[in-house]
């Protein structure tokens, strides 16, 4: 590797050839501001645009300030980064930005969060000197994410985080000069594009111009109505990254505090989706039990691979760029959808609620189960079986508006029969965990053997694009798993181009899987915050005494008390799905 030396506010350093100033200052120690610059993800992206110029500085022999971030070393560069005439630029350029931004700081939803907010503090900024017009858009609403373009700053992290990495190619910038903003194309409405609804440009967002759609008033006066019965259910992710907004490490495990503040928060019951995560797996492992053993027998019309549909922004996603392989996706609704059902269909009728005053909330690592719960499909009369989701963000800053203390609550359990859990359904947080889940109980199905090893390693990891060969039997079954759906798209083409041959797939729509989920605590691409997350829930799934979704003694009364068995009639009518084309021309 060909190194480069460079001297930086007086210290030398020597770094590789095409490192730019920025990545050589951190090197040394050396912080210079930035806003639009960002590392996304695990595989190397990052937003280098260079449209805020706030990281400028000084290059010996260049006439002009040079933006740190997009600006290469060369050999002998001296730089300086704390100059009189750098610090005051700087100054200056927050100001032009300051200028046309809202100040509705305090009911902003970035309000504390903000890395405008921080960097025009950090740079001293008390007043900004220029007025003028101010440019103004619509806002747009959608089931999952709010625009608010006025507070747009052009960063253009969204653009790379949507067009690079998830390849999703919803947002560009449209428009000239005063008028220019970031929007899908011909500025039309989220929910008439293609977006997924991952989230992810929320969370790289440095201001409030991407938001979730916050329902948590909503909920809040249910929770204050005594006519209604008011349950919670959190997914798996939550409990490794709920303590990072009460200054926890990432992938703490702060489950049994959880359980006692949502009870303190008014819930009448609180549950774990971890228990329907086990009852997902019992109809998808069911489902490809029965796939794979008509595949063997010669049955031309089986199609597989079978493809995890657990993740809606995954879900979405193919019904608008795969509308011809619809068939290929197990049936099986994901976790959330699967306990809602259940909750309204079976569990209130045990209960004598009536299913319009039962409110079924779920506190979820992702933006798009917001839009999941809205789908047609997922409602009973217009009743949907999920009230409300909400996410991890959202749960910490009701427990803060409520003066609850995550840090100082003692440990509670969930509440029986819906909140027993293996480690199988825990896992379904990371990447692999799906399919890791399903396979340690097709492969007691398929072999009638006891699986006394159920730590299938060759399915963990966070490469994005990944494939694993399983010995079931006799059977080699070949796997495959992406995260992030870019590497979805590249394993996707592949299959339908006949360049890849898999029984089963794993997609989750988020780097590293739900762990990096839209509505988790905002990681500002540190990806080694979402790899410590999926370690805490493998730390659980390791100490569980039972590790196989089919041996919940809960999940099997369901089956023998309502369902019958997996795939049965009753079965397909309360946990499964269809899809649908949204292909557009």
């Amino acid at each position: 590797m060909e190194l480069i030396n460079v001297i930086i506010d007086g210290k030398s350093i020597a770094v590789p050839k095409g490192a730019t100033i920025l990545s050589a200052a951190e090197s040394l120690g050396i912080s210079i501001p930035t806003l639009c610059h960002l590392q996304i993800g695990g595989n190397g992206y990052k937003n280098d645009c260079a449209s805020c110029r706030i990281c400028i500085v000084e290059v010996e022999g260049r006439r002009n300030l040079a933006p740190s971030c997009a600006t290469p070393v060369h050999e002998g560069m001296i730089v300086k980064t704390n100059t009189m005439n750098v610090m005051q630029k700087r100054r200056t350029l927050m100001e032009l930005l300051l200028s046309d931004h809202p100040k509705d700081c305090l009911a902003c939803s970035k309000n504390g969060e903000c890395e405008l907010q921080d960097l025009a503090v950090q740079l001293g900024v008390r007043e900004v000197r220029f007025e003028g017009e101010m440019s103004t858009y619509r806002p747009d609403y959608s089931a999952s994410i709010i625009r608010d373009m006025d507070k747009c700053i052009m960063c253009r992290r969204c653009e790379t985080m949507c067009n690079e990495v998830q390849t999703v190619g919803v947002l560009s910038g449209v428009n000239r000069g005063f008028t220019s903003v970031v929007a899908p194309a011909f500025e039309q409405n989220l929910e008439d594009s293609v977006c997924t609804y991952c989230g992810q440009c929320v969370a790289v967002c440095p201001v409030g111009a991407l938001h979730e759609n916050d329902h948590t008033w909503k909920l809040v006066k249910d929770l204050a109505n005594p006519k209604k019965k008011v349950i919670v259910q959190v997914a798996p992710a939550v409990r490794v990254a709920l303590g990072e907004e009460f200054g926890g490490k990432p992938g703490v495990n702060v489950e049994g505090q959880m359980v006692t503040g949502l009870r303190q928060l008014g819930f009448d019951e609180v549950f774990d989706t971890t228990w329907a995560a086990d009852v997902t797996i019992m109809e998808e492992a069911s489902e490809f039990k029965d796939r794979l053993e008509r595949f063997l027998a010669g049955d031309k019309e089986v199609k597989l691979p079978l493809l995890t549909s657990c993740c809606p922004a995954w879900v979405k996603f193919f019904e608008h760029n795969y509308p011809d392989m619809l068939d290929v996706p197990s049936s099986a609704r994901s976790p959330q959808q699967i306990f809602g059902s259940i909750a309204k269909e079976i569990w209130a009728k045990e209960e004598g609620i009536a299913r319009e005053d039962l409110i079924v909330v779920s506190v979820m690592p992702c933006l798009a189960k917001k839009y999941e719960a809205s789908r047609d499909e997922f409602k009973v009369d217009g009743n949907p079986d999920v009230d409300y989701s909400i996410t991890t963000r959202e749960l910490a800053k009701l427990l803060k508006q409520a003066n609850i203390d995550l840090r100082i609550l003692e440990n509670s359990e969930f509440d029986s029969p819906l909140g027993e859990y293996t480690g199988a359904g825990v896992i379904f947080g990371r990447t692999g965990g799906v399919i890791e889940a399903a396979t340690r109980t097709a492969y007691e199905w398929v072999t009638g053997e006891t699986l006394e090893e159920v730590n299938f390693k060759a399915l963990r990891g966070f490469d994005g694009f990944r494939s694993a060969t399983i010995k079931v039997g006799d059977l080699d079954l070949n796997i495959g798993i992406a995260h992030g759906l870019g590497e979805a798209r590249k394993m996707l083409d592949m299959i339908r181009a006949g360049e890849a041959n898999y029984h089963a797939i794993e997609i989750m729509a988020c780097k590293g899987g739900c762990v990096g989920g839209g509505g988790q605590p905002f990681h500002h691409g540190d990806f080694s915050v979402v790899t410590r997350r999926a370690a805490g829930l493998q730390n659980i799934d390791d100490n569980k005494i039972l590790r196989k979704s089919h041996e919940n003694k809960f999940v099997q009364d369901l089956y023998k008390n309502h369902l019958g068995k997996p795939l049965s009639h009753k079965a397909h009518e309360l946990l499964h799905t269809k899809y649908f084309s949204k292909h557009k021309i």
